[in-house]
């Protein structure tokens, strides 16, 4: 199985790594691990992971408050976002499907 990035998605996972690099040297790589560690969980196990609305599940990122949403699609797994858990909880549902369409 392999994963995609929905482009916001991907947006979002190399501005929190690149923020966590300019807190402190190291932080964004260590970021960056955890996050591809929770993606290769997802692909291992993806309904494993709860189901939050729809196809959409959530895998959490050890480390840092983050999560991976992402639904099960017949190539792998698709990423609909890299999301802070503080922010607004809904800014990702435009993007539920490949290219995000709707």
């Amino acid at each position: 199985m392999t994963f995609a990035f929905h482009p916001e998605a991907e947006d979002e996972f190399i501005e929190a790594a690149a923020y966590y690099e300019s807190c402190e040297p190291g932080l964004g790589l260590d970021f960056c691990r955890e996050v591809y560690t929770a993606i290769q969980n997802a692909i291992a196990h993806p309904r494993m992971w709860p189901a939050l609305e729809g196809d959409v599940h959530r895998c959490l990122v050890h480390r840092f408050p983050y999560g991976i949403f992402f639904s099960i699609e017949p190539e792998g797994i698709f990423i609909v976002a890299v999301m802070h858990l503080r922010r607004t909880p809904d800014y990702w549902k435009h993007r539920r499907q490949p290219g995000g369409k709707s």
